[in-house]
């Protein structure tokens, strides 16, 4: 499934993928990530994430697709036991 390009009929439940969408290099993409944050204070790296965020999303181009990615990292906060916020 690398490389295809997913499609939905419109009004479709949007869908992350599933299959390893860095063709085994997701230990290298890790690395990157770190390596952008090396020396940045905790108010810079927090900038570089939200302007990461904002530049993958309009790559993903699917309101749908990054609201479904949105629910699944927020979900992921509270998986210790605390209570989700409401949002």
């Amino acid at each position: 499934m690398t490389g295809e390009t997913m499609t939905r009929e419109p009004g479709a439940t949007a869908r992350l993928r599933r299959d390893d969408g860095f063709s085994g290099g997701a230990d290298g993409v890790y690395e990157s990530l770190i390596r952008a944050h090396r020396g940045l204070g905790d108010d810079d790296s927090a900038a570089l994430n939200a302007r990461l965020v904002l530049i993958l999303a309009h790559e993903v181009g699917d309101p749908e697709v990054v609201a479904a990615a949105i629910a699944l990292a927020r979900g992921s906060l509270h998986r210790a036991g605390s209570a989700p916020d409401e949002v």
